[in-house]
């Protein structure tokens, strides 16, 4: 398992998509789910980012890249000390039925992480929020 620790501000996104992505290569990732697995990735840390701490005082993400066994199967945990949010039950659903123009703001990036991923779990332990995205291939 592979792990890097940052300050959790949208600047940092494209260091944490490289080390993602570097992970990935070295198990021969196939580049549709590579992509699933860094869009996925992105709209977590995004959320991490914005949410998570309060803008004047950052705190910390530490992203997790675990490869299955087999070479075939991905586990990227996202930890932070922030704000205890659950986005899989407090995001609420997203009514895809409406136009964009109807919808109420929210929850469709959560939507898709759910849609690309093959699993998606939360919990809140010890003080963190820990998220864990799970992509076979």
């Amino acid at each position: 398992m592979a792990t890097i620790k940052v300050t959790a501000i949208l600047g940092n996104l494209p260091v944490v998509t490289q080390f993602i992505e570097e992970q990935l290569e070295s198990a021969d990732c196939p580049m549709k789910a590579m992509m699933q697995i860094d869009t996925a990735s992105d709209e977590i840390y995004s959320n991490i980012s914005y949410y998570a701490y309060p803008k004047e005082s950052p705190g910390d993400a530490i992203i997790s890249v675990e490869i299955g066994e087999n070479g075939n199967e991905a586990l990227i945990t996202f930890e932070d000390m922030g704000v205890a949010f659950n986005p899989l039950v407090d995001a609420g659903e997203p009514d895809t039925s409406l136009s964009a123009e109807e919808r109420v703001a929210g929850g469709l990036g959560i939507f898709l992480v759910r849609k690309l991923m093959d699993e998606v779990t939360y919990k809140r332990e010890n003080g963190k929020n820990i998220l864990q995205l799970r992509k076979t291939w």
